[in-house]
Protein backbone atom coordinates (compact mmCIF):
# COMPACT_ATOMS: atom_id res chain seq x y z
CA UNK A 1 0.00 0.00 0.00
CA UNK A 2 1.11 3.68 -1.17
CA UNK A 3 1.20 6.43 1.85
CA UNK A 4 1.33 9.96 1.38
CA UNK A 5 4.15 11.97 3.64
CA UNK A 6 2.36 15.37 3.73
CA UNK A 7 4.11 18.34 5.05
CA UNK A 8 1.79 20.68 7.06
CA UNK A 9 1.72 24.82 7.29
CA UNK A 10 2.25 25.09 3.01
CA UNK A 11 -0.32 27.78 2.09
CA UNK A 12 -1.69 27.23 -1.55
CA UNK A 13 -1.75 29.15 -4.22
CA UNK A 14 -2.78 30.06 -8.00
CA UNK A 15 -5.05 28.08 -9.79
CA UNK A 16 -6.51 24.77 -10.26
CA UNK A 17 -9.06 22.70 -12.28
CA UNK A 18 -11.50 20.26 -11.09
CA UNK A 19 -11.46 16.91 -12.81
CA UNK A 20 -14.58 15.67 -14.46
CA UNK A 21 -17.22 14.24 -12.51
CA UNK A 22 -16.50 10.23 -11.05
CA UNK A 23 -19.54 9.15 -10.15
CA UNK A 24 -21.04 11.01 -13.87
CA UNK A 25 -18.28 8.96 -15.35
CA UNK A 26 -19.10 5.59 -14.08
CA UNK A 27 -22.45 5.60 -14.99
CA UNK A 28 -22.33 7.61 -18.83
CA UNK A 29 -19.73 4.70 -18.93
CA UNK A 30 -21.90 1.53 -18.61
CA UNK A 31 -24.90 3.47 -20.62
CA UNK A 32 -22.11 3.07 -23.79
CA UNK A 33 -23.08 -0.80 -23.88
CA UNK A 34 -26.69 0.26 -24.87
CA UNK A 35 -25.60 1.07 -28.49
CA UNK A 36 -23.69 -0.89 -31.30
CA UNK A 37 -22.40 2.52 -32.67
CA UNK A 38 -19.23 4.99 -31.25
CA UNK A 39 -19.92 6.73 -28.26
CA UNK A 40 -17.32 9.38 -27.07
CA UNK A 41 -17.00 10.78 -24.06
CA UNK A 42 -14.80 13.82 -22.44
CA UNK A 43 -13.67 14.86 -19.32
CA UNK A 44 -12.89 11.12 -18.74
CA UNK A 45 -11.14 11.54 -14.82
CA UNK A 46 -8.32 9.33 -14.75
CA UNK A 47 -8.71 7.44 -11.39
CA UNK A 48 -8.65 4.29 -10.10
CA UNK A 49 -12.34 3.38 -10.58
CA UNK A 50 -13.33 4.79 -13.28
CA UNK A 51 -10.19 2.96 -15.11
CA UNK A 52 -11.00 -0.18 -13.69
CA UNK A 53 -14.41 -0.16 -15.18
CA UNK A 54 -13.16 1.20 -18.37
CA UNK A 55 -10.54 -1.99 -18.14
CA UNK A 56 -14.06 -4.21 -17.56
CA UNK A 57 -15.66 -3.28 -20.64
CA UNK A 58 -12.51 -3.55 -22.57
CA UNK A 59 -12.48 -7.41 -21.41
CA UNK A 60 -16.58 -7.34 -22.16
CA UNK A 61 -15.32 -7.01 -25.67
CA UNK A 62 -15.86 -3.31 -25.80
CA UNK A 63 -13.76 -1.79 -28.42
CA UNK A 64 -11.96 1.33 -25.74
CA UNK A 65 -10.22 3.98 -27.48
CA UNK A 66 -8.17 6.74 -25.77
CA UNK A 67 -8.66 10.10 -27.99
CA UNK A 68 -6.61 12.29 -25.76
CA UNK A 69 -5.92 12.60 -22.53
CA UNK A 70 -9.62 12.27 -21.15
CA UNK A 71 -11.34 11.54 -24.13
CA UNK A 72 -12.41 7.90 -25.16
CA UNK A 73 -14.81 6.18 -27.59
CA UNK A 74 -16.24 3.08 -26.77
CA UNK A 75 -18.03 0.59 -29.14
CA UNK A 76 -19.59 -1.80 -27.80
CA UNK A 77 -20.52 -3.79 -31.24
CA UNK A 78 -19.85 -7.10 -29.69
CA UNK A 79 -19.89 -8.58 -25.90
CA UNK A 80 -18.03 -11.34 -25.23
CA UNK A 81 -20.85 -13.74 -23.38
CA UNK A 82 -18.40 -16.08 -22.42
CA UNK A 83 -16.65 -13.71 -19.98
CA UNK A 84 -19.59 -12.47 -18.58
CA UNK A 85 -20.15 -16.32 -16.59
CA UNK A 86 -15.98 -16.41 -15.93
CA UNK A 87 -15.08 -16.06 -12.45
CA UNK A 88 -12.69 -12.96 -13.87
CA UNK A 89 -16.06 -10.42 -14.38
CA UNK A 90 -17.18 -11.54 -11.37
CA UNK A 91 -14.21 -10.54 -9.51
CA UNK A 92 -13.73 -7.61 -11.44
CA UNK A 93 -17.20 -6.20 -10.43
CA UNK A 94 -17.09 -7.48 -7.01
CA UNK A 95 -14.06 -4.73 -6.68
CA UNK A 96 -15.92 -2.20 -8.24
CA UNK A 97 -19.15 -0.55 -6.47
CA UNK A 98 -19.92 1.26 -10.39
CA UNK A 99 -20.05 -1.96 -11.59
CA UNK A 100 -23.94 -2.53 -10.30
CA UNK A 101 -24.56 0.05 -13.48
CA UNK A 102 -23.63 -2.89 -15.86
CA UNK A 103 -27.15 -5.34 -15.00
CA UNK A 104 -29.70 -2.86 -16.94
CA UNK A 105 -27.60 -2.45 -20.35
CA UNK A 106 -26.27 -5.65 -20.25
CA UNK A 107 -29.74 -7.35 -19.25
CA UNK A 108 -31.12 -5.13 -22.19
CA UNK A 109 -28.33 -6.74 -25.23
CA UNK A 110 -28.18 -9.93 -24.18
CA UNK A 111 -31.51 -10.71 -22.45
CA UNK A 112 -29.71 -12.54 -19.26
CA UNK A 113 -26.65 -11.65 -16.85
CA UNK A 114 -24.92 -13.10 -13.83
CA UNK A 115 -23.56 -10.57 -11.75
CA UNK A 116 -21.81 -10.44 -8.05
CA UNK A 117 -22.15 -8.42 -5.16
CA UNK A 118 -20.25 -4.72 -6.02
CA UNK A 119 -17.40 -3.82 -3.72
CA UNK A 120 -16.99 0.55 -2.84
CA UNK A 121 -16.28 2.39 0.50
CA UNK A 122 -16.92 0.30 3.43
CA UNK A 123 -19.12 2.86 4.64
CA UNK A 124 -22.18 1.10 6.16
CA UNK A 125 -24.51 -0.71 4.82
CA UNK A 126 -25.39 -0.06 1.16
CA UNK A 127 -28.60 -2.14 0.18
CA UNK A 128 -29.59 -2.88 -3.87
CA UNK A 129 -33.31 -3.21 -3.25
CA UNK A 130 -34.11 -0.17 -5.38
CA UNK A 131 -31.66 -1.88 -8.23
CA UNK A 132 -33.76 -5.16 -8.05
CA UNK A 133 -37.53 -3.87 -7.23
CA UNK A 134 -37.45 -1.24 -10.52
CA UNK A 135 -35.63 -4.10 -12.43
CA UNK A 136 -38.24 -6.46 -11.48
CA UNK A 137 -40.96 -3.76 -11.75
CA UNK A 138 -40.09 -3.66 -15.92
CA UNK A 139 -39.98 -7.22 -15.95
CA UNK A 140 -36.90 -9.02 -15.34
CA UNK A 141 -36.50 -11.94 -12.67
CA UNK A 142 -33.45 -12.46 -10.38
CA UNK A 143 -32.50 -15.52 -8.44
CA UNK A 144 -29.60 -16.13 -6.52
CA UNK A 145 -26.98 -18.55 -7.34
CA UNK A 146 -25.44 -19.97 -3.75
CA UNK A 147 -22.70 -21.40 -5.45
CA UNK A 148 -21.49 -18.73 -7.80
CA UNK A 149 -22.49 -16.61 -4.80
CA UNK A 150 -23.93 -14.44 -7.78
CA UNK A 151 -27.20 -13.04 -9.16
CA UNK A 152 -28.74 -14.11 -12.23
CA UNK A 153 -31.29 -11.51 -14.03
CA UNK A 154 -32.78 -12.69 -16.99
CA UNK A 155 -36.16 -11.50 -19.79
CA UNK A 156 -38.23 -13.36 -21.56
CA UNK A 157 -38.19 -11.04 -24.37
CA UNK A 158 -37.76 -7.76 -23.65
CA UNK A 159 -38.49 -5.45 -20.43
CA UNK A 160 -42.34 -3.91 -20.32
CA UNK A 161 -42.71 -0.11 -18.87
CA UNK A 162 -44.61 0.73 -16.13
CA UNK A 163 -45.12 3.45 -13.06
CA UNK A 164 -43.06 2.59 -10.07
CA UNK A 165 -42.11 4.77 -7.06
CA UNK A 166 -39.08 4.31 -5.80
CA UNK A 167 -38.37 3.31 -2.12
CA UNK A 168 -35.42 5.69 -1.55
CA UNK A 169 -33.75 7.97 -4.34
CA UNK A 170 -31.05 5.47 -4.73
CA UNK A 171 -28.84 7.53 -7.50
CA UNK A 172 -27.07 4.58 -8.66
CA UNK A 173 -31.07 2.93 -8.56
CA UNK A 174 -32.25 5.03 -10.33
CA UNK A 175 -29.61 5.56 -13.34
CA UNK A 176 -30.08 1.54 -13.71
CA UNK A 177 -33.87 1.78 -14.29
CA UNK A 178 -33.51 4.75 -16.36
CA UNK A 179 -30.57 2.11 -18.43
CA UNK A 180 -33.21 -0.38 -18.67
CA UNK A 181 -36.44 1.59 -19.11
CA UNK A 182 -35.02 3.90 -22.63
CA UNK A 183 -35.60 0.40 -24.71
CA UNK A 184 -38.27 -1.54 -22.85
CA UNK A 185 -41.76 -1.77 -24.48
CA UNK A 186 -44.19 1.40 -23.83
CA UNK A 187 -44.22 4.12 -20.90
CA UNK A 188 -42.28 3.74 -18.01
CA UNK A 189 -42.69 6.79 -14.76
CA UNK A 190 -40.13 6.88 -11.86
CA UNK A 191 -41.37 8.89 -9.20
CA UNK A 192 -38.79 9.42 -6.59
CA UNK A 193 -36.23 9.00 -8.50
CA UNK A 194 -33.21 10.94 -8.06
CA UNK A 195 -32.21 14.31 -9.68
CA UNK A 196 -28.62 14.73 -8.92
CA UNK A 197 -26.62 16.64 -12.03
CA UNK A 198 -24.88 13.11 -12.28
CA UNK A 199 -28.46 11.75 -13.24
CA UNK A 200 -29.44 14.88 -15.27
CA UNK A 201 -26.67 14.05 -17.42
CA UNK A 202 -26.91 10.29 -18.17
CA UNK A 203 -30.34 11.31 -18.93
CA UNK A 204 -29.15 14.02 -21.42
CA UNK A 205 -26.64 11.94 -22.72
CA UNK A 206 -29.33 9.06 -23.45
CA UNK A 207 -31.44 11.30 -25.33
CA UNK A 208 -28.77 12.75 -27.49
CA UNK A 209 -28.62 8.69 -28.54
CA UNK A 210 -32.44 8.88 -29.31
CA UNK A 211 -33.49 8.22 -26.02
CA UNK A 212 -37.11 9.82 -24.69
CA UNK A 213 -36.93 11.43 -21.26
CA UNK A 214 -38.77 13.99 -20.21
CA UNK A 215 -38.71 15.32 -16.50
CA UNK A 216 -35.24 15.65 -16.34
CA UNK A 217 -33.84 17.51 -13.23
CA UNK A 218 -37.36 16.49 -11.31
CA UNK A 219 -37.64 13.81 -9.25
CA UNK A 220 -40.42 12.17 -11.25
CA UNK A 221 -39.01 11.06 -14.95
CA UNK A 222 -41.33 9.74 -17.84
CA UNK A 223 -39.79 7.39 -19.99
CA UNK A 224 -40.96 6.00 -23.64
CA UNK A 225 -39.06 3.17 -24.87
CA UNK A 226 -37.38 3.24 -28.20
CA UNK A 227 -36.72 0.13 -30.82
CA UNK A 228 -32.88 1.09 -30.49
CA UNK A 229 -30.06 3.86 -29.47
CA UNK A 230 -27.46 5.22 -31.84
CA UNK A 231 -23.60 6.91 -31.08
CA UNK A 232 -23.31 10.44 -29.72
CA UNK A 233 -20.77 12.47 -28.12
CA UNK A 234 -21.30 13.73 -24.65
CA UNK A 235 -18.84 15.86 -21.86
CA UNK A 236 -18.42 15.30 -18.19
CA UNK A 237 -19.36 17.98 -15.71
CA UNK A 238 -16.41 19.06 -13.39
CA UNK A 239 -16.55 17.08 -10.17
CA UNK A 240 -18.27 18.56 -7.17
CA UNK A 241 -16.92 16.96 -4.33
CA UNK A 242 -13.44 17.93 -5.65
CA UNK A 243 -14.49 21.16 -5.58
CA UNK A 244 -15.59 21.12 -2.38
CA UNK A 245 -12.45 19.62 -1.18
CA UNK A 246 -10.27 22.69 -2.73
CA UNK A 247 -12.55 25.04 -1.08
CA UNK A 248 -12.04 22.98 2.49
CA UNK A 249 -8.27 22.97 1.44
CA UNK A 250 -7.95 26.60 0.74
CA UNK A 251 -9.86 27.00 3.99
CA UNK A 252 -7.42 25.40 6.52
CA UNK A 253 -4.33 26.00 4.80
CA UNK A 254 -5.09 30.23 4.77
CA UNK A 255 -5.01 30.29 1.17
CA UNK A 256 -5.63 32.51 -1.64
CA UNK A 257 -7.41 30.12 -4.44
CA UNK A 258 -8.98 30.37 -7.56
CA UNK A 259 -11.11 26.92 -8.60
CA UNK A 260 -11.42 27.30 -12.60
CA UNK A 261 -14.70 26.60 -14.38
CA UNK A 262 -16.54 24.46 -11.66
CA UNK A 263 -20.05 25.06 -13.10
CA UNK A 264 -21.86 26.89 -10.97
CA UNK A 265 -25.11 25.64 -11.92
CA UNK A 266 -24.25 22.24 -10.89
CA UNK A 267 -22.83 23.11 -7.31
CA UNK A 268 -26.43 23.04 -5.76
CA UNK A 269 -26.25 23.87 -2.17
CA UNK A 270 -22.89 23.28 -1.57
CA UNK A 271 -21.41 26.58 -1.58
CA UNK A 272 -24.20 28.02 0.62
CA UNK A 273 -22.92 24.98 3.06
CA UNK A 274 -19.08 26.52 3.36
CA UNK A 275 -20.60 29.92 3.59
CA UNK A 276 -22.69 28.93 6.45
CA UNK A 277 -18.94 28.11 8.14
CA UNK A 278 -17.89 31.97 7.41
CA UNK A 279 -16.07 31.16 4.29
CA UNK A 280 -15.74 33.56 1.72
CA UNK A 281 -16.66 32.29 -1.76
CA UNK A 282 -16.29 34.79 -5.47
CA UNK A 283 -18.03 34.18 -8.18
CA UNK A 284 -15.88 35.08 -11.12
CA UNK A 285 -17.84 34.30 -14.57
CA UNK A 286 -17.70 30.18 -14.38
CA UNK A 287 -14.32 30.65 -11.32
CA UNK A 288 -14.44 29.98 -7.79
CA UNK A 289 -12.10 32.87 -6.12
CA UNK A 290 -11.47 31.77 -2.19
CA UNK A 291 -9.27 34.81 -1.00
CA UNK A 292 -7.18 34.67 2.57
CA UNK A 293 -9.21 34.26 5.80
CA UNK A 294 -7.38 34.24 8.83
CA UNK A 295 -10.71 33.74 10.49
CA UNK A 296 -14.22 32.54 8.87
CA UNK A 297 -17.25 31.80 11.94
CA UNK A 298 -19.83 29.53 12.00
CA UNK A 299 -23.42 30.95 11.38
CA UNK A 300 -25.90 29.96 14.13
CA UNK A 301 -29.69 29.24 13.25
CA UNK A 302 -32.10 32.13 13.86
CA UNK A 303 -32.95 31.14 17.55
CA UNK A 304 -29.38 31.55 18.35
CA UNK A 305 -29.06 27.77 18.69
CA UNK A 306 -26.21 25.56 17.55
CA UNK A 307 -26.17 25.47 13.41
CA UNK A 308 -26.49 21.55 12.04
CA UNK A 309 -24.95 20.30 8.72
CA UNK A 310 -26.84 17.40 7.43
CA UNK A 311 -26.49 15.12 4.09
CA UNK A 312 -29.84 14.79 1.55
CA UNK A 313 -30.52 14.16 -1.27
CA UNK A 314 -30.44 16.13 -4.42
CA UNK A 315 -30.86 19.56 -3.72
CA UNK A 316 -29.68 18.95 -0.25
CA UNK A 317 -26.16 18.67 0.72
CA UNK A 318 -24.44 15.54 -0.78
CA UNK A 319 -22.87 13.20 2.38
CA UNK A 320 -19.93 13.01 0.53
CA UNK A 321 -18.61 16.40 1.65
CA UNK A 322 -19.63 15.86 4.70
CA UNK A 323 -16.00 15.04 5.85
CA UNK A 324 -14.18 17.89 4.24
CA UNK A 325 -16.98 20.16 6.25
CA UNK A 326 -15.98 18.69 9.14
CA UNK A 327 -12.68 19.19 9.35
CA UNK A 328 -12.92 23.23 7.95
CA UNK A 329 -14.83 23.38 11.24
CA UNK A 330 -11.72 22.31 13.45
CA UNK A 331 -10.69 25.50 12.58
CA UNK A 332 -13.33 27.87 12.54
CA UNK A 333 -14.79 30.48 15.35
CA UNK A 334 -17.84 28.42 16.78
CA UNK A 335 -19.23 25.27 17.20
CA UNK A 336 -21.89 22.69 14.75
CA UNK A 337 -23.35 19.43 14.85
CA UNK A 338 -22.59 17.23 11.46
CA UNK A 339 -25.32 14.55 11.01
CA UNK A 340 -24.11 11.89 8.64
CA UNK A 341 -27.94 10.16 8.15
CA UNK A 342 -27.15 8.17 5.03
CA UNK A 343 -23.99 5.70 6.33
CA UNK A 344 -23.51 4.73 9.74
CA UNK A 345 -19.35 4.27 9.44
CA UNK A 346 -18.61 7.35 7.62
CA UNK A 347 -17.62 9.55 10.93
CA UNK A 348 -15.43 6.86 12.15
CA UNK A 349 -12.28 8.59 10.98
CA UNK A 350 -12.64 11.34 13.26
CA UNK A 351 -10.73 9.67 16.12
CA UNK A 352 -7.35 10.44 14.03
CA UNK A 353 -8.88 14.18 13.74
CA UNK A 354 -8.92 13.85 17.53
CA UNK A 355 -5.38 12.48 17.94
CA UNK A 356 -4.70 15.78 15.52
CA UNK A 357 -6.03 18.30 18.68
CA UNK A 358 -9.22 18.74 17.20
CA UNK A 359 -12.26 18.90 19.91
CA UNK A 360 -14.92 16.75 18.41
CA UNK A 361 -17.42 14.54 20.19
CA UNK A 362 -18.58 11.76 18.62
CA UNK A 363 -22.05 11.64 19.84
CA UNK A 364 -23.30 7.79 17.86
CA UNK A 365 -22.34 6.61 14.37
CA UNK A 366 -24.15 9.12 12.66
CA UNK A 367 -23.19 12.55 14.75
CA UNK A 368 -20.73 14.47 15.36
CA UNK A 369 -20.17 17.96 17.35
CA UNK A 370 -17.01 20.13 16.11
CA UNK A 371 -15.76 22.61 18.85
CA UNK A 372 -13.80 24.70 16.09
CA UNK A 373 -10.68 26.24 17.25
CA UNK A 374 -10.41 29.51 15.71
CA UNK A 375 -7.24 28.94 14.12
CA UNK A 376 -5.31 29.47 17.62
CA UNK A 377 -4.47 25.59 18.11
CA UNK A 378 -3.22 24.19 14.89
CA UNK A 379 -3.66 20.17 14.62
CA UNK A 380 -0.71 18.22 14.77
CA UNK A 381 0.95 16.31 12.41
CA UNK A 382 -0.57 12.17 12.72
CA UNK A 383 -0.08 8.76 11.36
CA UNK A 384 -3.31 7.79 9.81
CA UNK A 385 -4.91 5.10 7.34
CA UNK A 386 -7.56 6.09 4.85
CA UNK A 387 -10.41 3.87 5.61
CA UNK A 388 -12.82 5.19 1.86
CA UNK A 389 -12.22 7.89 -0.42
CA UNK A 390 -13.76 10.76 1.32
CA UNK A 391 -12.46 10.06 5.00
CA UNK A 392 -8.99 10.11 2.85
CA UNK A 393 -9.20 13.42 1.45
CA UNK A 394 -10.49 14.67 4.94
CA UNK A 395 -7.38 13.41 6.52
CA UNK A 396 -5.16 14.91 3.79
CA UNK A 397 -6.79 18.12 4.30
CA UNK A 398 -6.15 18.33 8.00
CA UNK A 399 -2.61 16.65 7.31
CA UNK A 400 -2.19 19.76 4.69
CA UNK A 401 -3.11 22.30 7.92
CA UNK A 402 -1.20 20.66 10.26
CA UNK A 403 2.44 21.37 12.69
CA UNK A 404 4.66 18.90 11.28
CA UNK A 405 4.73 15.84 8.84
CA UNK A 406 2.16 13.33 8.91
CA UNK A 407 2.04 9.85 7.36
CA UNK A 408 -0.94 8.68 5.57
CA UNK A 409 -1.53 5.32 4.37
CA UNK A 410 -3.31 3.02 2.30
CA UNK A 411 -3.31 6.53 -0.28
CA UNK A 412 -4.99 3.67 -3.10
CA UNK A 413 -8.40 4.93 -1.36
CA UNK A 414 -8.03 8.59 -2.21
CA UNK A 415 -6.64 7.81 -5.41
CA UNK A 416 -10.31 6.11 -6.61
CA UNK A 417 -11.62 9.30 -6.85
CA UNK A 418 -8.93 11.80 -7.32
CA UNK A 419 -6.76 11.92 -10.35
CA UNK A 420 -3.01 12.62 -9.30
CA UNK A 421 -4.37 14.78 -6.22
CA UNK A 422 -0.46 14.64 -4.96
CA UNK A 423 0.99 16.65 -7.70
CA UNK A 424 -1.57 18.76 -8.51
CA UNK A 425 -1.61 20.18 -4.64
CA UNK A 426 2.28 20.31 -5.16
CA UNK A 427 2.32 22.74 -8.20
CA UNK A 428 0.39 24.91 -6.03
CA UNK A 429 2.02 24.87 -3.05
CA UNK A 430 1.35 21.71 -1.01
CA UNK A 431 4.26 19.18 0.31
CA UNK A 432 3.21 16.02 -0.18
CA UNK A 433 5.14 13.00 -1.13
CA UNK A 434 4.08 9.62 -2.41
CA UNK A 435 6.01 6.66 -0.84
CA UNK A 436 5.19 3.25 -2.41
Amino acid sequence: MASFLVEGNHPLHGEITPQGAKNEALQVICATLLTTDEVVIDNIPDILDVNNLIHLISDMGVRVHRLSEHCYSFKAEHIDANFLQSKDFMEQCNKLRGSVMLIAPLLTRLGSILYANPGGDKIGRRRLDTHFRGLSNLGATFTFDKDLKAYRFQIKDRLIGTYMLLDEASVTGTANIIMAAVMARGTTTIYNAACEPYIQQLCRMLNSMGARISGIASNLLTIEGVDSLHGAHHRILPDMIEVGSFIGMAAMTGSELTIKNVSWDNLGIIPDSFRRLGLRLEKRGDDMFIPHQDHYEIESFMDGSILTLADAIWPGLTPDLLSVLLVVATQAKGSILIHQKMFESRLFFVDKLIDMGAQIILCDPHRAVVIGHDHRIHLRANNMVSPDIRAGIAMLIAAMSADGTSRIGHVEQIDRGYSSIDSRLNAIGAKITRIP
